[in-house]
């Protein structure tokens, strides 16, 4: 009888001890895109005027990157990349393209995502803020590229107002009243966005989800329902929104991170914000020169060109117990590789229909090193000529046109690129050349070209 129970026991004790061995449940993901959000414009990174205190807490707990790279410096492109682990050498959409009267150029079908990789392996997914990749009747719903719900503004237009007249959930349009869509109205809509982000975290507390919370703050137009502490400043009209833009930013992902600690879900979920393309604004514009967003002239450049202010996101990272607390790091990482690095934290292979040019940055996350890669490549087309630019190392080319010259930057001497030496380098010249044709796929929507051409049906500068 003794010999059974001790047996009895010794079983339990080993299955305890398996149990204890298990990796541990799959985590939740929440990407939180900020649209047009500069490092500047954030405490952590220097800003001075505009308080964001809680994603200054959230680098205090988590960790902070200097130089993690958008998809290319507009928003449809780089939300592509985002989504799909594609840079824009061969990404399906290489630019902001409207469609009338509504949405943008669809991604193609069968597109593989993110949020279908999750989606498959047992994820609730959800789109909340703004899509931008294809309207619902669409290759590109998001309904037919893995999420299950959507909230808020399809087409990124129509999101350039804060009082629309109307949003959708899911694929249903319904109406905000007080609204025209043309000035500041009665309903703001990010109100409803944040309500409906936390209720849908709240409902799916009791399984695994990806959240895609899309935020369009501080994005123009510049359009807020209060500028709180900013109002009695000596400030223009536009400066006192943007600071409050970025405030109610900062306040609604502090709701969101509050939200998980109330759902004890704070251990288990990985909470990346960033920016989608940098800041819209020139060094010497109204918003760019109050709030120093080049941070004192670190960073050249801005919306719609390729160097690095353009193209470096604010971005923040926070899983407590997994991602180190303080940590500045300033090693490169690109929005590529979100979609291989949720593959390697569920512990899944990279499906062969991602075609990612995306590397995991887990280990990166966890504290340690970035992937060793060749390089990084960027392209746009928007109404210029098509812009490309590549790093390999820390050196940076840019071309602005086929037929423009190599430019070369040291970015480790020289970050804010302003000294080009390639008159010095012919032969890094020469490798940045033939990285730039290796990278860049030929397709018929998308051309090398130096014409400038009229925009048409596409947003203004600044605008998405």
């Amino acid at each position: 009888m003794l010999r059974l129970g001790l047996l009895t026991v010794a079983a339990v004790l080993a299955a305890g001890s398996l149990r204890a061995a298990e990796p541990p449940a799959k985590p939740n993901v929440i990407f939180v895109l900020s649209d047009d959000l500069a490092q500047g414009d954030v405490g952590c990174y220097g800003q001075k005027l505009i308080r964001t205190p809680i994603l200054d807490a959230m680098a205090k707990e988590g960790t902070r990157f200097t130089q993690t790279y958008c998809g290319t410096s507009v928003c449809a492109p780089s939300r592509t990349s985002l989504m799909i682990g594609q840079h824009t050498g061969h990404s399906p959409i290489r630019a902001n393209r409207e469609i009338q009267p509504e949405g943008q150029k669809p991604l193609p079908a069968g597109t593989y995502t993110v949020a279908k990789l999750l989606k498959d392996n047992g994820y609730a997914t959800a789109c909340m803020g703004k899509w931008g990749m294809g309207l619902f009747d669409t290759t590109g719903s998001p309904f037919k590229v893995g999420f299950d719900h959507f909230f808020g503004y399809n087409c990124q237009r129509h999101a350039h107002s804060y009082f629309p007249t109307y949003l959708y959930r899911d694929d249903k349009r319904f109406d905000l009243p007080g609204n025209d869509g043309l000035a500041v109205g009665q309903t703001y809509a990010q109100n409803f966005i944040a309500d409906e982000t936390l209720a849908w975290v709240t409902a799916n507390k009791d399984r695994p989800f990806f959240l895609f919370y899309a935020i369009t703050l501080p994005h123009g137009r510049h359009e807020i329902d209060t500028q709180g502490a900013y109002e009695n400043e000596k400030w223009t009209e536009q400066q006192k929104n943007y600071a409050a833009q970025v405030t109610r930013l900062d306040t609604d992902v502090g709701r969101l991170l509050a939200k998980l600690k109330e759902l004890k879900l704070d251990e288990k979920t990985l909470v990346i914000v960033a920016g989608d393309n940098g800041s819209s604004f020139a060094p010497n514009s109204e918003i760019g020169k109050l709030f120093d967003q080049t941070m004192g002239g670190q960073l050249r450049g801005f919306k719609r060109a390729l160097y690095e202010g353009g193209l470096r996101q604010a971005c923040i990272a926070r899983w407590p117990g997994v991602v180190p607390a303080g940590r500045v790091c300033d090693e490169p990482w690109a929005f590529w590789d979100f979609l291989p690095t949720c593959a390697d934290l569920i512990g899944v292979p990279v499906p062969a229909e991602a075609k990612t040019d995306g590397l995991s940055v887990v280990p990166l996350l966890k504290g340690g090193a970035a992937p060793k890669r060749d390089s990084f490549y960027w392209e746009l087309h928007e109404a210029g000529p098509s812009l490309q630019a590549v790093r390999f190392g820390d050196w940076k080319a840019v071309k602005n046109g086929p037929s423009a010259p190599v430019e070369l930057y040291d970015l480790k001497a020289d970050p804010g690129e302003k000294t080009n030496l390639s008159a010095k380098h012919a032969g890094l010249v020469a490798k940045a050349t033939k990285l730039m044709a290796d990278a860049h796929q030929d397709h018929p929507d998308w051309p090398l070209r130096d014409k400038v051409v009229p925009k048409k049906n596409a947003s203004n500068p600044g605008e998405s």
